[in-house]
């Protein structure tokens, strides 16, 4: 089984194309074990990863195609906590949402996907995103 850690932020669309993209791997429904993490900077409310909006529809798609997924949550710095969980689970990919930029802004991805990108110890998958 492949083990694909996404790392979802509450941005609803782009939680939807990173789910989208790791469904379409080879074979997703008998292959591929997801799951989707959801890293808290703050939460003084103590809300869970379950009560966010992009995760639920991350895991409604994720379900609707027959992918098994999971749900976990940390705190702290999003970037360090994603790459500590994928080692943690010995996933064998993590998902990140892109944002498309204009030209200037293309050498540059947003802080948490360009941190995972270049400290990474395993793949990356880095799905597209709207023009901000």
């Amino acid at each position: 089984m492949y083990h694909v850690v996404i790392a979802v932020d509450e941005e609803t669309d782009r939680a939807r194309r990173q789910a989208s993209a790791v469904a379409d791997l080879p074979n997703a429904a008998e292959e591929v074990r997801a799951t989707l993490l959801h890293v808290f900077t703050e939460n003084p409310g103590g809300a869970s990863a379950t009560q966010v909006g992009s995760v639920r529809r991350a895991e409604e798609l994720l379900e609707s195609e027959g992918v098994e997924v999971d749900i976990a949550e940390r705190s702290g710095n999003p970037a360090a906590a994603v790459l500590d969980f994928a080692e943690s689970e010995g996933a064998d990919c993590i998902c990140v949402g892109g944002r498309s930029r204009s030209p200037a802004g293309k050498a540059i991805f947003g802080s948490v996907s360009q941190s995972v990108i270049l400290q990474s110890d395993r793949p990356v998958l880095v799905t597209g995103g709207e023009t901000e």
